[in-house]
């Protein structure tokens, strides 16, 4: 008799996803793609010591924990050398001038050639490249932290930085590259001679990395590649790119070299795109497009996702500091506009509603400086900080799309829309970043995966398979007989949840930390705590069937995600020095808590952020470290309204 899937017994390689999907009846088509993304994920794990794994990162260990390390939850001040510092203040010089010039953008209104050269020249494209292969070799949280600055001035060269360095070929060659690559490859990277992309998804490959269709066959000394890339970013003829391709049937990493001139082995695929518009974002079509053996890059114990994989949580980091040089651009014009509109005899700076909209953008500001600066510092000590860098990505692309529409574009009005405006030229820039490294909640449901995956294959996957060895799909009391085969394997659990249930747990104490930004803390402590309890509920209540439960899986993400923002940012404001960052703090941290209990916000909140917003027209610019404001369009004159003629 052919057993069901769901009594199918799960093969001995088998990853926790892909047990759970096939016990729980999912075609073996879905389960093996579902497997091989989730080994990629192990096998990234792995490229990491014991105790900075994911299980062990600090948001899996403040859940499951009895105690939390409350010290993970603080970045360090980042240290930067004399050379990283001038690299960094010079570049800043460069794209300033070339703004101020009006030269940063070609005729084609792409980042010019002569910005890139001159970038190049000071070391720009090299500061993730360690010395000894001609980079600056600066930390990643000082490069975080830098691509911030860069975004306010343009938020396109910040982006460039993020590619070449993070998702480009810089990141792969220097992590899984071998010596000799090394040598023969990052010279080029870090002196800018080579700027760099990375070629991952396809027509039919984006969040799906299982349908690759790009393939390279080997032949003596070269591998001869055949296939088409979609949306990479910073493709152009004479760069260079990490290809993911298929060889022998397996995910691989070549690193390619684009000739100067398209051919009939390489052709470019141009198409319509609103987002990225001063960068290069094209399709590539490979026929036979030969690329030498020596190219191949072999990670230990993992394959062409892994290499993926491993750069992502770079970007991810990246992106959310390029989303808080982005709002402080926003912010720098909505305060000489909120001093410049008049409606009914009064400027709008004096509207309330005005005044929250400018103190909710300064605690969105706030919340992305802490996760960069903490998601950084992880990385430097040597975690993975998967769930951490999600937790950045999501929370900064949502936090740019809430001050574009919400904030930047509601407190401009009309002249949003014109040409030259902020809101008006960028606006899918604004909302690209939602997409861009994974959308939000397919990356949310990702994060609970990790969130969960200890704690379901020590508890619930023998549980899985002790009801599969005896025909049950659900644990129910209505089969006493079946449910007392099942005591070995459900006692572990039901000590866990007597323990985690019942056993008292300390109030965490953060002596070092202001009293208003110490309350935040403590709340994010204790319900993070508490999560536990409410996440294993739900893994038991839909068992097998949890993978078909994408909104609850969402919504329990979401929940852990804004006490992770919550503390972080308590710590980042306790460490600053301006009492106008830490009022931005306290009230973005009352914002996430009021979401996550589900309450309306009182009298005492409305008054403190439009406060906020009044302090900031003041003192914003000094405490937020603002550059210029973008010019008043269309500006009136006198009362009557009519626009100013400027000739």
């Amino acid at each position: 008799m052919t057993k069901s899937p769901s009594e199918a017994p799960p093969r001995s390689s088998e990853s926790f996803a892909e047990t759970a999907l096939r016990l729980g009846g999912k075609s073996d088509d879905e389960a093996r793609r579902t497997g091989a993304v989730d080994r990629a994920d192990d096998q990234v794990d792995q490229l990491f010591k014991r105790q900075r794994q994911t299980a062990h990162s600090p948001i899996h260990r403040a859940i499951w924990n009895d105690t939390m390390d409350w010290q993970l939850f603080r970045a360090p001040q980042p240290v930067v050398s004399d050379a990283a510092q001038r690299v960094m203040d010079e570049s800043i010089r460069v794209a300033s001038g070339h703004r101020t010039a009006g030269s940063l953008f070609d005729e084609q209104r792409k980042v010019s050639p002569a910005v890139l050269r001159d970038l190049a020249a000071v070391g720009y494209w090299g500061l993730l490249v360690q010395p000894e292969y001609g980079g600056t070799g600066v930390s990643f949280q000082a490069f975080a932290s830098f691509l911030s600055r860069m975004a306010q001035i343009d938020p396109t060269i910040s982006g460039m930085a993020s590619v070449h360095g993070c998702i480009g070929a810089v990141d792969p060659v220097q992590t899984f590259g071998t010596p000799e690559q090394k040598r023969r490859i990052l010279p080029g990277l870090a002196s800018g001679e080579r700027l760099s992309a990375f070629a991952l998804t396809e027509p039919a490959a984006g969040s799906d990395l299982t349908a690759l269709r790009t393939t390279a066959r080997r032949e003596g000394d070269t591998y001869y590649v055949t296939g088409e890339k979609l949306f990479i970013t910073n493709v152009v003829p004479g760069r260079t790119i990490g290809l993911v391709c298929l060889i022998d049937g397996r995910p691989a990493v070549l690193v390619c070299d684009l000739p100067q001139q398209e051919s009939a082995q390489f052709q470019l695929r141009q198409y319509g795109l609103y987002a990225l518009k001063h960068t290069h974002n094209q399709g590539m079509v490979f026929r036979e497009f030969p690329v030498p053996a020596g190219n191949l890059l072999v990670p230990h114990g993992g394959n062409g996702l892994t290499i993926a994989y491993h750069g992502l949580n770079l970007g991810r980091i990246a992106l959310c500091a390029n989303a808080a040089g982005t709002m402080r651009q926003m912010l720098a014009s909505m305060l000489p506009w909120a001093r410049f509109r008049v409606t009914y005899g009064e400027p709008i700076a004096r509207r309330e509603l005005v005044r929250r909209r400018l103190g909710r953008l300064a605690g969105l500001i706030v919340a992305c400086d802490a996760l960069v600066n903490w998601c950084a510092s992880l990385i430097d000590q040597g975690f993975r900080g998967e769930m951490e860098c999600i937790v950045a990505k999501i929370f900064g692309s949502e936090a740019l799309k809430e001050a574009a529409v919400e904030l930047l574009m509601k407190t401009h009005g009309g002249r949003s829309f014109l040409h030259g405006h902020l809101f008006g030229d960028n606006v899918h820039e604004y909302l690209a970043p939602c997409i861009y490294e994974g959308e939000g909640e397919m990356l949310g449901m990702a994060f609970f995966k990790s969130l969960v995956k200890q704690h379901g294959a020590t508890y619930f996957e023998p549980i899985g398979k002790a009801m599969a060895s005896v025909g049950l799909r659900q644990l129910s009391p209505l089969q006493p007989g079946k449910m007392m085969g099942l005591l070995p394997v459900l006692t572990p659990y039901l000590r866990w949840w007597i323990g985690r249930s019942w056993k008292p747990s300390a109030r965490p104490q953060f002596p070092s930390l202001p009293p208003r930004l110490r309350r935040h803390a403590e709340f994010a402590a204790t319900e993070m705590r508490r999560q536990a309890v409410e996440i294993s509920a739900v893994m038991r209540k839909f068992q097998l069937k949890l993978a078909d439960r994408q909104c609850r899986m969402s919504e329990l993400s979401t929940r852990v995600q804004k006490l992770a923002v919550i503390l972080c940012t308590s710590f980042y404001a306790a460490d600053q020095s301006d009492e106008l960052v830490a009022d931005a703090a306290d009230l973005i941290c009352q914002e996430l808590a009021r979401e996550y209990r589900g309450q309306r916000p009182a009298d005492a909140y409305f008054r403190d952020i439009t406060r906020l917003g009044e302090q900031l027209l003041d003192r914003g610019v000094s405490s937020f470290n603002l550059g210029p404001g973008e010019e008043v369009l269309m500006p009136y004159s006198g009362q009557s309204g009519v626009p100013h003629d400027p000739d």
